[in-house]
């Protein structure tokens, strides 16, 4: 058995399984979940119509094996995408690869990169905290060390990039970011980018950057994103830089399992030859739909229309009893519970029968101090409705044990 398997810990869903066993729930109320990040808006009808269609056309090819590098009709939608998104023009063949979501590829991306005999010393993967799970598992399997960077409440959760120390910056050869990011939904500016690029320059890391909740945002700014990022500042070959995005979230498709990365052609490159050998094609089929949705923009627009107006009527409301405010982009809330967050989480289940996440379960401890303790992360993923009986519940919950 390969021996790095033992360093991984239990997913959070997990962990809130363990955490919620034996909890006798009040029958007065039915099961509102707001617990997984798991988009529940409608599929858009032109998506599932051309799913279907490249079955019943016979143009769906699934007599043969698809190209690991896909159709490049798709890389072209995927480009045109990304011009119309961020004005930048990327060579489809070269600066972008479909993958099957962004979970999957933030995870192989890692073993791509990763040298653990290019070390004398212990490999670093430098992530945010709270993070992503997949990236500390990518880390470990690759045979490295997850380096944990807390985010900071003053500064809009931002990352404390200038506290990792410079022997930790010498020895990482990948970083994990996210913006927007999750669970607080925070948007990393111009400057801290800047800053992360010269930091790659300096010490010769690749960074990773995890933008697959870019499409959800509450301000009339859509966010910065790397790549875009990369382009103003001048660097135009995304030197080292690999930006990886999805349709889950953007087109309500968890299920299709589809996205991109896109930057530095010659990590797209070494990807690429990782993939093929891993069997990561992508199905014909799902390239069809994917075009489809990556092609149109109507449907995103109104689907974040429904993620402004649901975030507009919980978020007050939550507001009234807890540190709870509307974050940059996603679809989560990252509120303080004042208090211990899986008694939070365990207490509300039993009595209202809605379902959070305990922050620290999305977060290590790091230098005495877990950044996820004492808050919970809430998945406005269902109709409004139901988000707002879900927030009047909570609010009857913090009332009635503050009394």
């Amino acid at each position: 058995m390969n021996p790095n398997l033992s360093s991984l810990q239990a997913y959070p869903f997990e962990r809130l399984r363990q955490l919620f066993a034996g909890v006798v729930l009040n029958p007065a109320f039915s099961p509102i979940s707001l617990g997984i990040g798991e988009p529940r808006h409608p599929t858009p009808q032109l998506i599932k119509d051309a799913y279907c269609h490249a079955i019943q056309s016979g143009e769906s090819g699934l007599a043969a094996y698809p190209a690991t590098a896909g159709d490049p009709k798709l890389r072209l939608s995927m480009a045109n995408w990304i011009e119309r998104r961020y004005g930048l023009k990327l060579d489809a063949a070269t600066q972008i690869l479909p993958i099957n979501g962004s979970r999957e590829a933030l995870f192989a991306f890692a073993q791509t990169v990763i040298n653990p005999a290019a070390s004398n010393g212990t490999v670093q993967v430098v992530c945010p905290n709270p993070f992503y799970q997949i990236y500390e598992g990518a880390a470990l399997l690759a045979g490295a060390q997850p380096y944990f960077v807390p985010s900071v409440p003053s500064r809009n959760f931002a990352q404390d990039w200038d506290s990792v120390p410079e022997s930790v910056w010498a020895s990482t050869q990948l970083m994990y970011v996210c913006s927007p990011g999750n669970p607080a939904g925070a948007v990393m500016p111009m400057s801290e980018w800047e800053k992360l690029f010269a930091l790659s320059d300096k010490y010769g890391f690749v960074i990773a950057s995890d933008e697959c909740y870019s499409e959800i945002y509450f301000r009339d700014e859509a966010p910065l994103g790397g790549l875009e990022a990369a382009a103003k500042l001048g660097r135009a070959d995304f030197k080292n830089l690999v930006s990886f995005t999805s349709l889950s979230k953007r087109s309500n498709v968890p299920g299709m399992r589809s996205g991109f990365c896109a930057g530095d052609a010659h990590w797209i490159k070494q990807f690429l030859l990782y993939r093929t050998y891993h069997g990561s094609a992508m199905s014909p089929v799902v390239q069809a739909a994917s075009i489809a949705a990556w092609d149109d923009e109507v449907h995103v627009v109104d689907n974040r229309a429904k993620y402004r107006a649901k975030f507009a009527q919980v978020t007050p409301l939550l507001s009234q009893v807890m540190d709870v405010t509307l974050p940059d982009a996603g679809f989560y809330l990252w509120a303080d519970v004042n208090g211990s967050d899986t008694e939070f989480a365990r207490e509300l289940l039993a009595l209202y029968n809605v379902t959070v996440l305990p922050g620290s379960y999305l977060a290590r401890e790091a230098n005495g101090h877990n950044p996820g303790a004492g808050r919970i992360r809430m998945a406005l993923v269902a109709e409004t409705a139901e988000c707002v009986e879900a927030a009047q519940r909570i609010v009857q919950f913090v009332r009635g044990r503050s009394a």
